[in-house]
């Protein structure tokens, strides 16, 4: 496999350095400014490029190093959209511990649109870094619509909500135009919600905010499709679907037949990132629906917890995976990223390398030359 997603691949977010973390600190304190701050990220940003290729990674990306949070940075840049408090939910770690946490809700205030570059420039530095295939990750344009519903959208700008998804899906072709005149040619859409509905609490809290969980996700499809439709033909676009990941923590469970498929067959992308890693992820069986030209990269190596599992153990679910898909159309990675916020995974850097070689080692494994 020559071109996205790899036979080893990985989601996008690494550990963030502690240099990083303290200008960080320093920035927000005052007491260097967004210079300095954008200096100290760069140097990061080659550190865990060579780290990547040092591991022989085809995809490279920047760690997201320049973010705080895997979707706020990015969707707070589009006019319109802006912050307002965060949803109270319980995270779950394992061993049964819960965790308080309120992700932030994107409210928009006004028509959106995409009046500047947002990812350009970063990709045009990473792309400087490396002389292999740097990957962009943005989230997912459904992120402006599932946390909030109705009551986040301002109805003086969008009395009709197709108005709305009109608008998101346009905003997102300029983004992707802008990305591909840049040369980027392997894009990631982060999507938490496909995965949520697949859990039947947040199915209830979606019915709460006044949306059908069983019509979500065509509308879904609807908008990404929109949003990628006049990508160039040698782009490749996956979507990695989250059930939560702060601090090693998740918010929602259940396996991917709710959704599948829609996911696999109305969804016009190339490539599925597909958290696998516990019994919380349910089983393969939703891998039937996939179509002869796409791939799932099964994340079955764990970002949450230190452990590293045995070769054998994931050797073991690729093939129970085979039974419902071909082989040649799965790959592999870790279930979701390292930090997909600020904060990180409870994991040392040590044992996020030993993760990365383990699915590089099995990739080789289960593939061999094509890996």
């Amino acid at each position: 496999m020559h071109k996205p997603p790899f036979r080893a691949d990985h989601v996008g977010s690494f550990l963030r350095p502690k240099a990083l973390i303290d200008a960080r600190e320093a920035y927000r304190a005052g007491t260097i400014d967004a210079s300095a701050l954008r200096g100290v990220e760069d140097d990061a940003i080659r550190g865990v490029v060579e780290f990547q290729e040092g591991l022989g990674l085809d995809s490279i990306t920047d760690g997201e190093f320049r973010r705080t949070y895997f979707h706020t940075d990015f969707l707070l840049q589009l006019d319109g959209v802006e912050e307002a408090g965060g949803t109270q939910v319980k995270f779950h770690q394992h061993g049964g511990k819960e965790l308080a946490y309120a992700p932030p809700v994107m409210k928009i205030a006004g028509k959106i649109s995409h009046a500047r570059d947002i990812q350009r420039a970063d990709y045009e530095f990473l792309a400087s870094c490396t002389s292999r295939t740097p990957k962009v990750t943005i989230p997912s344009p459904t992120m402006l619509h599932f946390r909030g519903g109705r009551d986040a959208i301002d109805a003086t700008a969008y009395p009709d909500l197709d108005d709305f998804y009109s608008d998101l899906a346009a905003a997102y072709r300029a983004e992707i135009a802008s990305l591909a005149d840049a040369g980027c040619r392997y894009l990631q859409l982060d999507d938490t919600n496909l995965a949520y509905l697949c859990d039947d609490t947040q199915r209830e809290n979606a019915r709460k905010r006044g949306m059908d969980p069983d019509e979500l996700p065509r509308l879904y499809a609807r908008i990404i499709n929109e949003s990628i439709r006049d990508k160039p033909d040698d782009m490749v676009v996956c979507v990695h679907l989250c059930r939560g990941n702060f601090r090693s923590s998740w918010a929602a469970e259940g396996g991917y037949e709710p959704v599948a498929e829609v996911l696999f067959n109305e969804l016009n992308i190339d490539g599925y990132f597909l958290e696998y890693d516990d019994p919380r992820s349910g089983d393969f069986a939703p891998l039937r629906h996939l179509p002869k030209c796409k791939t799932v990269v099964l994340g079955l190596v764990t970002t949450k917890l230190g452990e590293l599992e045995t070769a054998d153990d994931v050797k073991r679910r690729i093939d129970e995976a085979a039974q419902f898909a071909p082989l040649d159309q799965l790959a592999l990675s870790p279930q979701c990223g390292f930090s997909s916020t600020v904060h990180g995974n409870d994991i040392e850097v040590e044992q996020q390398a030993a993760k990365m070689r383990l699915v590089i080692d099995v990739a080789n494994q289960v593939w061999g030359s094509q890996a």
